[in-house]
């Protein structure tokens, strides 16, 4: 079988008197972007093109504010990525473990600490929105080595078996006693409801809270 192309299909011989014959658009589009490549290569090998680290660091880094606010009688400034959760702060940047993450959702009430004197969800509220406020947490209730009373009601009255829940409901119990929400077990249960305990000690709890009201 031959392999001879048709005479058709093969191009005319240029002539040594002949001019090249003009690109078409396919070919100087092909050597353009090829030139253009080569060139853009090497200036990214020749370290033309880099940023440089500073730059790099600064436009993959979150956006991150500095916050002054007094955690337990102390007053604490603190720079954190703009996205950071009150407990995020406090058990991450201030050591201040008490607080506990469970659903990190707003519906247990594990985290549960005072900020200016009212309950909140340490998980669903913003650090940089804190400014000058003061946040009070489980580890800040006693003074010294003298139990707030309702921590020792909780002893007592053996309100607690596992314990992950207890500080939440603990300051939870605080804020619901200072906010006169303790009128009866009932109101109790009522105000006390945002905090769940899985193991299940809500009547030794409302008992605690009930009689720490009652000292008052």
């Amino acid at each position: 079988m031959s392999t001879e192309l048709p005479e058709s299909a093969v191009p005319p011989p240029t002539g040594a008197g002949e001019s090249a014959p003009a690109p078409t658009r396919r070919t100087f589009i092909a050597t353009s972007t090829a030139v253009g490549g080569a060139v853009v290569a090497s200036g990214v090998i020749g370290g033309s093109l880099l940023a440089a680290p500073e730059e790099v660091a600064a436009a993959e880094a979150p956006p991150s504010s500095h916050v002054s606010l007094t955690v337990n009688g102390t007053r604490r400034t603190v720079t954190v990525d703009n996205r950071t959760s009150l407990l995020d702060l406090l058990r991450e940047h201030l050591g201040l473990t008490g607080s506990k993450k469970g659903c990190n959702a707003g519906a247990c009430g594990a985290c549960t600490v005072l900020v200016d004197g009212r309950r909140v969800n340490a998980c669903l509220t913003l650090a940089v929105r804190l400014e000058g406020a003061e946040v009070t947490t489980i580890e800040g209730l006693a003074e010294g080595d003298r139990l707030h009373p309702l921590q020792q009601a909780f002893i007592d009255e053996d309100a607690f078996q596992c314990g992950y829940c207890t500080p939440g409901q603990i300051v939870s119990g605080v804020g619901c006693i200072q906010e006169g929400h303790t009128g009866s077990p009932e109101e109790i249960r009522e105000w006390m409801s945002g905090n769940i305990c899985r193991c299940g000690c809500y009547v030794k709890i409302v008992r605690a809270v009930e009689q720490t009201a009652a000292r008052k």
